[in-house]
């Protein structure tokens, strides 16, 4: 695998620059392997990772698995390109597995998670069955490893 795209899936905010001093390579020559495949879509977009549970914005996220009929000619292709236009799921995933389709759903509460998958998923032509799993904690994500758990003093357990 390209230790350009290594470094910068760890720390997008590296610069050629840096990237090239890290490699000992050419910084023109990094900034132009980068811009390929950002062309190529090799690198498809740049984010960072928040911890939103140190702010005050209060959000729900939640896991949807769903078990889906395949289209004809179109497997589960069809039903994917309907879910990624949805701005509540942040992920679709294809799965192996007891259930076929992983989504990742962000509300502002249960109860708008749970109307979403009531009203707009549940109903959807080809879907089967949903299951919904609701994030209490995040520890790690994407290889970042978040604060420790908070220690409650009555009884030593996490909070």
């Amino acid at each position: 695998m390209d230790k350009i795209l290594s470094l910068l899936e760890s720390n997008g905010r590296y610069t050629a620059g840096q990237l090239a001093a890290m490699l000992g390579e050419d910084a023109g020559e990094i900034n132009k392997k980068i811009e390929q495949y950002e062309k190529d879509g090799t690198i498809v977009g740049y984010k960072a990772l928040i911890d939103w549970d140190k702010t005050d914005r209060e959000m729900i996220c939640a896991v949807i698995e769903l078990k889906v009929t395949p289209q004809p000619d179109r497997g589960f292709d069809k039903i994917a390109e309907r879910l990624v236009n949805y701005p509540e799921i942040s992920g679709v995933y294809l799965m192996s597995g007891s259930y076929d389709i992983q989504l990742i759903i962000e509300g502002k509460s249960l109860k708008e998670v749970a109307r979403f998958v009531a009203m707009t998923l549940a109903p959807m032509e080809g879907v089967a069955s949903t299951a919904t799993s609701f994030v209490l904690r995040k520890y790690k994500d994407k290889g970042v490893i978040y604060a420790a758990p908070e220690v409650d003093e009555r009884g030593n357990c996490p909070v």
